[in-house]
């Protein structure tokens, strides 16, 4: 039960696919890993939009995959509905939000996974479980019969092994989405500031972009840091929106885990002034990163600053550090595992301009094909 919230026959000719538990699947509760929500919650009457290309390519939707409760945090534990276990080692967190859809992924439940992405709950769960997920561009696939988040900064995507899956996965959520781009020529190398990073890691990207014969050359990124605080001020700010309903009653409010009650009531007491000044950031930040990307043709850096921690020691790892500035640009982002030192793989971020998933892809073909990983 901790992969799939709700396991389906799956009838079907086409490809396989978990759909994370905040997307509307027609005739089925969506919960959002919460009981609290599961509880009052009617079977939908219409699937989400962005289903509606996998329904037209028959395929097999196997379940609706597990999350961690209302995709309010990023290390995918879940204590209502158990805690997906990552297939490179039990011990290990899987990754979050977006846990279940990854985990289905890299145990060959499914060749797709749909997550969503609103600092990182793709691209996470990805590098947790050494598989490859996209986050897309803001306002790209419809949110529409998606339980939201923070709606400014929340995104659907595809997760699967490689990046031919994920490429099927797009082409599933925008029909006639194809990888006709051809692959980057420069890339711009951040590290940024006040981020400290496990050096297998940065040695494992380093390496993997070394065999894949691309240019790389340093970039400076000022406001990393800034981006963070802003992108966690805008999440407090749009949550408690969105949660209303559960906040305002009591019995929902009680059934709330702690971890994510807190956050809700940490978000109920944010000063308005924080939101309007992260707001205000966002458009500063977006210039910048939108004035770089005009100097190379996507972005590189790790998607995590180090390997997935045990669960035992979920709380105090640092999930978003590397992630949660990207969707405050709105820009699409990929994760790429590579191999490393480390018995487990480390993961490869590549950030492009915006609507450049099919750059991405190309270009992560490329460094996949180099790298030489496999699961």
């Amino acid at each position: 039960m901790s992969t799939f919230i709700t396991r389906l026959p799956g009838t079907g000719t086409g490809p396989r696919l978990a759909v994370k538990d905040l997307i509307d699947l027609r005739g089925t509760i969506t919960t959002a890993g919460s009981l609290a929500v599961a509880e009052s919650a009617a079977p939908a009457q219409a699937d989400a939009p962005c289903l509606a290309g996998a329904r037209a390519a028959d395929a097999v939707i196997v379940g609706k995959a597990n999350l961690y409760e209302l995709a309010y945090g990023a290390s995918g534990t879940n204590p209502w509905y158990g805690t997906p276990v990552n297939p490179l080692d039990p011990d290990l967190v899987p990754g979050g939000s977006s846990s279940g859809s990854a985990v289905a992924v890299a145990d060959g439940d499914a060749e797709v996974g749909y997550g969503s992405d609103t600092g990182g709950s793709i691209r996470i769960p990805a590098a947790c479980c050494g598989i490859t997920g996209l986050k897309t561009t803001h306002g790209r696939v419809s949110l529409a019969g998606v339980w939201p988040l923070a709606a400014s900064l929340d995104t659907v995507g595809p997760m699967a092994v490689d990046i031919a899956g994920v490429a099927l996965g797009m082409a599933l959520l925008e029909p006639g989405f194809a990888v006709t781009a051809d692959a980057a020529t420069r890339l711009g190398r951040i590290r940024p500031a006040g981020i400290e990073v496990d050096q297998r890691i940065d040695a494992a990207v380093d390496a993997a972009l070394d065999r894949s014969g691309i240019e790389v050359v340093p970039a400076e990124l000022a406001g990393w840091q800034r981006a963070r605080q802003a992108n966690n001020d805008v999440i407090d700010g749009e949550a408690v929106v969105s949660n209303a309903s559960l906040l305002a009653d009591p019995v929902s409010r009680a059934r709330l885990s702690q971890p994510v009650l807190d956050s809700l009531i940490e978000g109920e007491e944010q000063p308005p002034e924080l939101y309007r000044r992260a707001l205000e950031f966002q458009r500063d930040w977006r210039a910048e990163m939108n004035r770089l990307l005009t100097e190379v043709d996507l972005l590189v850096l790790p998607t995590m600053p180090g390997f997935p921690p045990r669960l035992t020691d979920q709380a105090r790892f640092p999930y978003t550090a590397l992630t949660s500035p990207v969707n405050l640009s709105g820009l699409p982002a990929l994760a790429l595992p590579v191999p490393s030192a480390h018995t487990l793989p480390a993961s490869l971020q590549l950030i492009g301009p915006a609507g450049s998933e099919d750059l991405l892809l190309a270009t992560g073909a490329v460094i996949e094909a180099a790298a030489g990983y496999r699961r």
